[in-house]
């Protein structure tokens, strides 16, 4: 080797690998190196990553599961809750349809009235001595409702006394209690609870028309406060009752008028005048039926100036239209029981004196849904 051989000698450098995967000389040298973006990880270093995600994944699906099954457990547990509660009703009900469960409902709601008026005669003037009988009393009443479930057991409530224990207590001095009477035999009374037995249902009408049923109501409707909702509620049930007995028998009627009802049904629709509300759409109604058949109540409400009443009622609306289907049902039901009361000649004369006709006649020009109902 001469001198300018020595001088151009290099050494050979070793490979690097370059994050790109190698420079000219590697390509050159017939060494071709993957790039590192490109290059597959070794298997050891990927399986330690795969292996924690296949363990978080069974987690989570063992997790789900878990969540699954006490969900499947909770409605299993639901539906066996309620497959006894309706074993245990039905064995209630069961028991009352049984004459000797309904004597003793009957025995435990008269030992309970019979305590109630012990309590109040030696405490008169401390509530709280008896007022846990008066709660005692009111829920007796409550459980005596499923005798309305079997009409045909009605004699038994006669035979024992039970109504007239019942109306009795109408005129009890806690509203509640009255209330609470008057609820059960609005229940008793429904048409078609008497419809399923012709026997039963003649002994219980028989046995209230005996007790003054009518006479004991009015007395109770006119004591009782409809700004308070279980007062209004009981009013509605008290003209549920008279319906009820009227469509029963409807000579009821004749004798609901003799008892002193027609006065309070006025009063109640000249009350508040220009206001609406469903005991008012009642109180129109039953003053229509109490009409429809019977000439002596017509008389009646004549004698009462219940022309007068019905007019000043109906001029309210000369120039109003009413508010709702309910409303317009109201004006209705009094013009139903005006033109049945007309039938009766003297209330024609009180008819005219009152300036009824021109009413009508203002009325009819002036109000549109008298002349658009369809």
């Amino acid at each position: 080797m001469d001198v300018g051989e020595l001088l151009q000698f290099k050494p050979l450098l070793p490979q690097k690998r370059g994050l790109d995967g190698g420079g000219e000389e590697q390509r050159r040298a017939g060494t071709e190196l993957v790039p590192a973006a490109k290059r597959r990880a070794p298997e050891v270093e990927r399986k330690p990553h795969s292996e924690t995600r296949r363990d978080e994944g069974d987690g989570e699906t063992d997790r789900l599961q878990r969540d699954r099954g006490e969900r499947e457990t909770r409605k299993r547990e639901e539906e066996e809750r309620e497959k006894i509660m309706k074993l245990v009703e039905e064995q209630g009900e069961g028991e009352a349809m049984d004459a000797s469960a309904v004597r003793r409902m009957i025995l435990s709601f008269e030992k309970k009235s019979l305590k109630n008026q012990e309590m109040r005669t030696k405490f008169p003037d401390n509530p709280e001595r008896f007022m846990e009988s008066e709660l005692e009393l009111h829920d007796e009443i409550q459980q005596l409702r499923a005798i309305a479930t079997v009409p045909e057991l009605y004699p038994l409530l006669v035979d024992l006394g039970t109504v007239q224990s019942l109306l009795g207590l109408l005129i009890h001095d806690n509203t509640d209690i009255a209330i609470g009477v008057v609820d059960l035999v609005q229940e008793l009374t429904d048409v078609d609870t008497l419809n399923e037995s012709e026997e039963g249902a003649e002994a219980l009408v028989d046995a209230l028309m005996k007790g003054q049923i009518m006479s004991l109501l009015v007395q109770t409707v006119e004591r009782l406060n409809e700004s308070v909702q279980e007062d209004a509620n009981g009013v509605h049930n008290i003209l549920g009752i008279t319906e009820n007995m009227i469509e029963f028998r409807p000579e009821v009627a004749r004798v609901a008028v003799q008892q002193g009802l027609m006065p309070w049904l006025l009063k109640r629709l000249k009350s508040a005048r220009g206001t609406f509300d469903a005991n008012k759409l009642y109180a129109s109604e039953i003053l229509a039926i109490l009409l429809q058949n019977h000439k002596d109540n017509r008389e009646t409400l004549g004698e009462l100036n219940g022309i007068d009443t019905l007019l000043q009622c109906l001029s309210y609306y000369k120039r109003r239209d009413p508010q709702s289907t309910e409303e317009q049902e109201m004006l209705e039901n009094m013009f139903d029981a005006l033109c049945s009361t007309l039938t009766c000649v003297p209330n024609r004369d009180r008819f005219l004196k009152a300036e009824g006709l021109q009413l009508m006649i203002l009325m009819l020009k002036s109000i549109c849904w008298i002349c658009c109902d369809e």
